[in-house]
This record gives C-alpha cells, sequence and structure tokens, in this order.
C-alpha cells in the first residue's frame, strides 16, 4: 500500500490540506529510516498526529496568550531564559507534534543536520520548522528520540499516549483516530468498526474498545510494509547565483551536452 496525503485526508474526515502534504514529505524523506512503514507503527503515529493536529486543522500552537503560556517564557527546564523576555512566543510549539522550548529547537536542529547538513538552524529561524520536509520531520524526531515505536510494537496505546501527551487528554478521541488509521492500512473503509468486528467474531458494538484495538494490531503486525512515494529533494542552501534566462540556459545546456558526448568518448565516467 503506498500511503498518499488523500490517505491522511480519509483518516481526518476533511479534504486534504497542505499540512497533510508536509506530513506526507517528512514520511517521504524519514518514516522508512524510523521504521513508520511498519503498518502497526503507522496507525499509532498517524493516530496521534491527527489528534494533535485536530485531523491536520492546525501546524502550530494558537497563542492568547493564556496564562499557561504565559509560564512558559520562564520554563528553564526547556531551555528558555529565567528572564520574561518573549522565549515562551519565539519557541512557542509547531508542527504536527508541537516542538517547544529552545532546547528541543536545537535538539532538532542537530537531528535534522545529520540528515540534511543545509537544514536550517531552528533555534535562529523558529518558523523554519513549518517549512517543507521539515515540517513533517520534526514529529518523526520526536517519535524518534522518545523511542517510540518500541511501545508501539507491544500496541501499548496507553504509554504511546502518555509519551507523546505527557497524560491521556483526548485519550478516547486518539483511539477513535487510531482506528480510523488501523482500518484504512487494512483496506477497509475508515469508519467500518462494526463491519470489522462482525469479521472477526467480536461483539459488532462499533466503539473501538481495548479488545478491538488488540485484535487491530494483531493484524497490522501480519501485514506488509507500506511505502510513501519517491523521497523529494532536499536543498535547503539558496541558490549560488541568480537565475539564469532562457537564453543563457539554452547555451548551458549545450554545453552540457557537448561535456557530456566528450566523456561517453573518452570513457569517462
Amino acid at each position: 500500500m503506498q500511503i498518499t496525503a488523500q490517505t491522511l485526508a480519509l483518516l481526518a474526515g476533511t479534504n486534504e490540506n497542505d499540512n497533510m502534504r508536509s506530513t506526507l514529505a517528512g514520511l517521504q524523506r524519514g518514516g522508512v529510516g524510523a521504521g513508520l512503514e511498519r503498518p502497526h507503527r503507522l496507525a499509532m503515529y498517524l493516530g496521534q498526529l491527527s489528534h494533535e493536529s485536530a485531523g491536520w486543522k492546525y501546524d502550530r500552537e494558537l497563542w492568547g496568550p493564556t496564562a499557561a503560556q504565559k509560564r512558559y517564557d520562564t520554563r528553564t527546564d526547556l531551555g528558555n531564559t529565567a528572564a520574561a523576555d518573549g522565549d515562551g512566543y519565539l519557541y512557542r510549539g509547531r508542527g504536527p507534534i508541537q516542538i517547544t522550548g529552545k532546547s528541543n529547537y536545537a535538539q532538532f536542529t542537530a537531528w535534522a543536520r545529520k540528515m540534511d547538513r543545509a537544514a536550517p538552524d531552528f533555534v535562529k529561524n523558529p518558523d523554519a520548522v513549518n517549512t517543507d520536509p521539515w515540517e513533517g520531520l520534526g514529529p518523526i524526531w520526536y517519535w524518534d528520540t522518545r523511542s517510540i515505536n518500541a511501545l508501539a510494537d507491544r500496541g501499548d496505546f496507553e504509554a504511546v499516549t502518555k509519551r507523546i501527551n505527557g497524560g491521556l487528554n483526548g485519550y478516547a478521541d486518539r483511539q477513535q483516530r487510531y482506528a480510523r488509521a488501523a482500518l484504512i492500512l487494512m483496506g477497509r473503509k475508515p469508519t467500518d468498526v462494526r463491519g470489522y468486528q462482525m469479521a472477526l467474531g467480536l461483539t459488532p458494538d462499533g466503539v473501538p474498545g481495548p479488545i478491538t484495538l488488540a485484535s487491530m494490531h494483531k493484524a497490522l503486525l501480519s501485514m506488509p510494509p507500506v511505502s510513501f512515494g519517491a523521497v523529494p529533494v532536499i536543498d535547503a542552501r539558496p541558490p549560488a547565483k541568480p537565475a539564469v534566462s532562457g537564453q543563457g540556459k539554452g547555451i548551458i545546456y549545450i554545453i552540457a551536452a557537448l561535456a557530456a558526448a566528450v566523456a561517453a568518448y573518452l570513457g569517462v565516467k
């Protein structure tokens, strides 16, 4: 099965949007390296992302600021300064699993530059988190560095939720979204919980409870890996020279063709 932005739209029950395409770009670049091509892990991942972003509606923290948000300004445990100097807003949550706090922006920068040395410095430019493919790679960084695959492998939905949320906020919605993702990966309609239960001989109540979720996990474990399409070319560096005119490009193409012909004649590889 190939995952597309339309797959995410089906999961969310909405139209395809740029946030979904960003998530897909991240999976194309880093999904296999993070082991997310395994269906049982991907269902957990997409279910959590769908909840955290309200179905890919949001890709950054909505800033009031609320009283709780104001306290982030002096969260030294997140790498922000002890002074009320705007760090809370500057390093507010961005991405579908929100990267929050200066230290997390620094850690994401270090991780991203191992993948691509031209990755932005997200501490200097936090808004770059919301550019492709980094918006889609941010949650993969979080998932990978928090070893969430190990929890997904044993189907521990509660532990996965706590690792992401710190608690069990929105737990029922996360379960519903996981079930939708699992059904889609199994080739079923995302709302067909009852039909799935009937096919498995479970009580057909249409509710993805613990028994149904465990059954879905077992089914996904036996499925082959999915694909995310071609890996996009990443080059975050600015062009070294101004764009060449149409006539200039024609000359360049001719020169390149002549050089290739000479190289082939001489046996140069």
